[in-house]
């Protein structure tokens, strides 16, 4: 196989200000590059967290999004590893964001011996974080 690592992900998102503060703020990710008025989008954005980046964009003029299910088929969310999950739970709840799923009660809990958690961002994706990278 020629591929090598994956580039990025592209987001569309109607809530742009609320998403970028997010990617950025709340998962440490930097601008690239910030594009007005890109081929008939508001803004057109790049995110980038070491190798990985995030294609942010806006519906094009007069478009509406659907909004995102995880009963649609294709990506479900995106998982990222931290060095412990229940540390980067405290860290993004003390930032102010609260918006995380809750599962059997619990918003840390864990999934054959690793800590897990996942968060909505403000577009809709589901973000993953946990412990450990899968063997």
């Amino acid at each position: 196989m020629s591929i090598k690592i994956i580039h990025h992900v592209c987001i569309q998102t109607e809530n742009y200000k609320e998403s970028l503060n997010f990617y950025k703020n709340i998962l440490g990710f930097e601008v690239i590059n910030e594009t007005k008025n890109f081929h008939g989008r508001d803004y057109n954005t790049w995110l980038k967290l070491d190798k990985f980046m995030i294609e942010l964009q806006t519906p094009k003029s007069n478009d509406n999004f659907n909004k995102w299910s995880n009963l649609n088929a294709g990506p479900v969310h995106m998982g990222f590893i931290v060095d412990n999950a229940e540390e980067e739970y405290d860290r993004i709840k003390n930032l102010g964001y609260t918006d995380f799923k809750v599962k059997n009660g619990e918003i840390v809990y864990k999934v054959e011996g690793e800590s897990l958690f996942k968060i909505k961002a403000p577009e809709g994706t589901e973000i993953e974080i946990r412990d450990t990278d899968i063997k």
